[in-house]
């Protein structure tokens, strides 16, 4: 059974999204290399532009692909058939050259001009031990220099949906833009959905998103640490009552048991489908988000929707990286008919 949700149902594009344009460089090293570089295995560390550079020339060759949170829920979109659009910044460097050709050739449209000047293209140095433990080293370079003048607003009006990642909330020159993409997308019928992104990210900004989902957001994502760190609560049901109501949608993941999806006084607890053997976490919730963001574009039930996000998150976990190696759509076929 499909619905329809929304004002500008004849929308050229299901979904737009604004996120952090990184670039990720997968690279499979040994503990030695980590050693000598005074990085701790499993971690995620924040680095320089001059760190990331020695880093990336020291690493060997990788496999790099676009990357950010919001990018792989818009590539996941793509795959399954929606029509999805990304906007963020990078420069125009080499990097910026990878990331714009490979969101591109997944079927994203990007349309953001590269910057001519500043800090060189975002990236993210994952480095993959023999017992499969992955630390990485991210340099957020121009990604964080979006400005409001960068948006395509055109493009953000004529979406169904805008999404939104939680990080852009440390910058403050992306949070503006943030906000004029948020009212824009409103203004002309469309929905907002947001990402809380992070736990920390969260305890940085809990007021501010408090706020947001107050008033501002239609459709909310979070996993278990972030809802919780939202509400400043350890329960888990506790941090559900006080979301109900506060936007149409509530859509909560929590690993292997699955996730809870709300609107109003109705809930449904969505199942984890296990399609394989656990190898990597990275980008389980922003394919949970865009398979949960197909479905609801399509205008399918809640419950359905979780199920899709629910199969896509399952299938990226079984692979080495965040971009789904298997169809999505004959996946979601086979597990949902």
């Amino acid at each position: 059974m499909t619905t329809s949700r929304f004002s500008n149902s004849a929308a050229s594009l299901d979904v737009v999204g604004i996120g952090n344009a990184i670039v990720d460089v997968l690279v499979q090293t040994g503990d030695a290399f980590l050693e000598s570089h005074g990085l701790t295995k499993g971690a995620m560390a924040l680095v320089d532009e001059e760190q990331a550079q020695i880093l990336y020339q020291a690493s060997g060759a990788g496999l790099e692909t676009s990357g950010g949170s919001a990018a792989n829920t818009l590539a996941g979109l793509a795959q399954l058939g929606s029509r999805a659009g990304f906007i963020g910044r990078v420069r125009n460097d080499q990097l910026g050259e990878i990331f714009s050709h490979d969101i591109r050739a997944v079927g994203t449209r990007f349309d953001t001009p590269a910057a001519t000047s500043g800090p060189s293209t975002a990236r993210c140095l994952i480095l993959v031990t023999p017992d499969a433990q992955r630390t990485m080293c991210t340099y957020l370079g121009a990604s964080v220099q979006l400005e409001p003048e960068d948006l395509d607003l055109s493009m953000v009006r004529d979406a169904k949906v805008l999404y939104l990642e939680g990080y852009l909330w440390d910058s403050p020159a992306a949070k503006r833009a943030f906000i004029a993409a948020a009212e824009a997308c409103r203004d002309s019928g469309g929905q907002v959905a947001l990402s809380l992104s992070d736990g920390f990210c969260v305890d940085r900004h809990r007021d501010s998103f408090l706020e947001l989902v107050n008033g501002h957001v239609d459709v909310l994502f979070a996993n278990e640490s972030e809802i919780t760190s939202l509400y400043g609560t350890d329960s888990f049901e506790s941090a559900l009552e006080q979301v109900k109501g506060c936007c149409q949608v509530a859509a909560l993941t929590r690993s292997e048991q699955g996730s809870v999806v709300l609107s109003g006084d109705q809930r449904w607890d969505i199942p984890a489908y296990r399609l394989g053997t656990l190898i990597d976490t990275t980008g389980a919730g922003d394919l949970y988000a865009g398979g949960f963001l197909h479905g609801y574009t399509q205008g399918l039930e809640l419950e359905s929707c979780g199920r899709i996000g629910s199969v896509c998150a399952g299938q990226v976990v079984t692979q080495l990286g965040p971009r789904s190696q298997a169809s999505l759509p004959e996946l979601v076929r086979q597990h949902l008919s």
